[in-house]
């Protein structure tokens, strides 16, 4: 009778140590729980570091266009406007972009829209001055077809060619190949002016003497065809006359502008590519990242 003899305290005993182990805190069942950072978050810090380490070879190319020396005769064409109008864009693409990475918690679907803007517009200068819009780019400066049009017009090449007469390019080409002879000259790395404007067109086949200096063969080109037939009973060995009236030293001129326009444009390109997905990502983290909260 004496283990029977208190079985409501018993009960009660066992009710209390239930109670307690139910109001008991379970360090490892808390610590299962703890809420952890997202994959979201994790992505946030990179994205906003690569957006913003994307718009410091902008400066650079600010600084290019600005210092950089202009190729031979080009202020001779209308492209100083174009230059200084690309400088004011991608200072204005430099500070938005930033503001935006930096703003973006306050702004976010505005800041989108308002970087957009600019990247778009750069991006289709960057194409047209690459050639990717061989009709629509004819009416932006420093494209192709605009180059094309301005230097075909007798009048700005009047001025062009007296401008390449003036640097001298064709006369120190004279004085550094005296020594050199036939083949060793066939094998010289030459400018697109200096094989445009300084040497006949190798198509019409003339005997070299030097860089300056080519004896025409009697031969009549008869079984020619195209714009070469013209240059090779252009060529004079007067160091004034050369080639500068050939269409081979339109050519070459056109080919050394496009050169600096051209890397231009695929540096705008690359670049607007780049922060347009940079900016697109950190747009749609962003967004997640605020309603997942």
């Amino acid at each position: 009778m004496a283990e029977n003899a208190n079985p409501i305290a018993e009960t009660t005993q066992d009710v209390t140590v239930v109670a307690e182990n139910r109001t008991t805190p379970n360090p490892a069942a808390n610590k299962k729980h703890d809420p952890k950072p997202s994959s979201v978050k994790r992505i946030m810090f990179p994205l906003t570091t690569i957006s913003f380490l994307l718009s410091f070879p902008i400066l650079f190319c600010i600084v290019w266009l600005l210092y950089v020396k202009q190729c031979n005769c080009e202020h001779l064409l209308p492209l100083s406007k174009l230059q200084h109008g690309v400088v004011f864009a991608l200072i204005l693409l430099f500070v938005v972009s930033n503001s935006v990475v930096f703003l973006r918690s306050r702004f976010l679907m505005l800041g989108l829209i308002v970087v957009m803007v600019p990247l778009i517009v750069i991006l289709t200068i960057g194409l047209a001055l690459v050639g990717s819009y061989t009709i629509e780019s004819r009416m932006i400066p420093g494209s192709p077809s605009w180059l094309k049009m301005m230097v075909n017009d007798d009048n700005n090449w009047y001025n062009i060619e007296t401008c390449i007469y003036n640097t001298r390019t064709c006369q120190d080409l004279a004085v550094q190949s005296i020594m050199i002879k036939s083949y060793d000259f066939s094998m010289t790395k030459l400018s697109p002016i200096e094989s445009g404007c300084c040497i006949p067109p190798t198509i019409c086949d003339m005997e070299y003497l030097n860089a300056t200096y080519w004896i025409k063969k009697t031969e009549v080109y008869d079984d020619l065809d195209g714009p070469y037939d013209i240059d090779c009973d252009l060529w004079q060995n007067n160091v004034t006359k050369l080639c500068y009236d050939c269409y081979a030293c339109r050519k070459g001129f056109i080919n050394t502008l496009r050169q600096k326009w051209y890397k231009l444009g695929v540096f705008l390109v690359v670049v607007t590519i780049l922060l347009i997905v940079s900016h697109l990502l950190l747009f749609v983290a962003s967004m997640q990242e605020r309603y997942a909260s």
